[in-house]
């Protein structure tokens, strides 16, 4: 299907930030590239001398043991590598990416970003393709998003006509449809025009109804309103139209609706020039939701979507969201947590995000203190996903 003029500078200007990365163009495997080895996933290891982020501070140094891919208890009969002082923060938690092929995990790997959350990615086969790969970062997804008639997603000529919703008759189908194929939250494209508050809210019941989080993307202000209207668990990215205001980031507050704002991404669209796209908006509005007490999480948007004009590199871009969430007020704490234990709390992966024992071992070894420069993520010594050491990017 061909779009015709208008509608291709309407998906340019609308296409990463109304789902973002197209909602999940078919991709195209890359060249099959081997997986790190396994092995030492079952090798007993103590990092010895090591500071660990326990959420709040840098220990003292001490030694935190890997064995069977979790956080051990005991260091006897571990080989020893010394830390050397170093710092060791949990494996990082992309909340926002969209998955192309087997190079987004091994480019998440390297950047010590352990386990990514998918945003819209299809066909299904795609993603189970790439779920619990050895050694990789761990991926969950939102697999089909619900989108409108006429909406760019829905030009897409492989794009599944069953997530094209014409009306709240459609829900529950839509849903059920999407946990058959094994998405592990459900995503919905808010924009004005676009669903119906009628049918996002019936997609947002029927998700509930059977136990899903619900993922709404909103890049205005009032996109945003809507998704509050109906009752969603998180929505993605912030308005880039206008900043919020301070009663709209109270609601996000008390209805316990948690914030990914993709700032990185924000920022790309932002300096396109694209008039009514303005990135201090964005920035603003992550400075309102912290004042009003939103939990915000670190997500970047990542992706490699043919025709979307902004593409955050897998991995590397998440450093740099932590950087743009300090820059709009979050301490560097927050900021670090909004990238480790927030997520694992939200998106219920209550075996990761903190370095305690019994914990997954994905764990991000750096120089320097991120406490007092978040700029020091970047300094990475060495990864282990599940226990398996990755060697990181030079």
């Amino acid at each position: 299907m061909c779009m015709n003029d208008r509608n291709r500078r309407d998906f340019l200007k609308t296409a990463a930030v109304t789902g973002i990365a197209a909602a999940g163009v078919l991709a195209v495997p890359a060249a099959a590239q081997a997986a790190p080895s396994t092995a030492d996933a079952k090798e007993k290891i103590a990092l010895t001398n090591v500071r660990v982020f326990d959420g709040t501070s840098l220990t003292s140094p001490r030694t935190v043991v890997i064995e069977n891919g979790r956080i051990g208890l005991t260091a006897l009969g571990a080989r020893k590598i010394d830390g050397g002082g170093a710092t060791l923060l949990p494996g990082l938690i992309d909340a926002h990416i969209h998955l192309q092929d087997l190079s987004t995990l091994q480019q998440l790997a390297s950047y010590g970003v352990t386990t990514a959350l998918d945003m819209a990615t299809f066909p299904p086969a795609l993603v189970d393709s790439l779920r619990g790969r050895p050694g990789l970062t761990d991926i969950r997804s939102a697999g089909t998003p619900a989108v409108a008639p006429g909406s760019p997603q829905s030009q897409i000529p492989t794009f599944p006509a069953d997530a094209v919703l014409s009306g709240p008759d459609q829900a529950t189908a839509f849903v059920r449809a999407r946990i058959s194929e094994g998405s592990d939250y459900i995503k919905i494209i808010i924009d004005v025009p676009g669903l119906s508050p009628e049918t996002i809210k019936a997609v947002t019941v029927a998700a509930h109804v059977r136990g899903k989080r619900v993922m709404a993307h909103a890049t205005t202000a009032a996109s945003a309103g809507v998704a509050l209207d109906a009752g969603v668990d998180m929505i993605h990215h912030v308005p880039i139209d206008t900043a919020l205001t301070a009663s709209a980031a109270t609601r996000y507050t008390t209805s316990g609706t948690v914030s990914v704002p993709t700032l990185t991404m924000m920022e790309g669209f932002g300096g396109l020039g694209i008039p009514g796209m303005d990135y201090a908006a964005a920035e603003g509005s992550v400075v309102a939701l912290r004042r009003a007490g939103t939990r915000i999480l670190a997500g970047t948007d990542s992706n490699a979507t043919p025709g979307v004009p902004v593409h955050p590199a897998y991995g590397q871009s998440l450093h740099h969201e932590l950087e743009l969430l300090v820059r709009a007020g979050l301490t560097p704490r927050e900021a670090l947590r909004s990238a480790t234990s927030l997520p694992a709390q939200s998106f219920g992966l209550l075996d990761r995000g903190a370095i305690l024992p019994g914990y997954r071992a994905d764990l991000l070894l750096i120089d320097g203190d991120p406490l007092a420069d978040i700029t020091a993520t970047r300094a990475i010594q060495r990864v282990w996903v599940g226990g398996t050491e990755y060697t990181p990017v030079a």
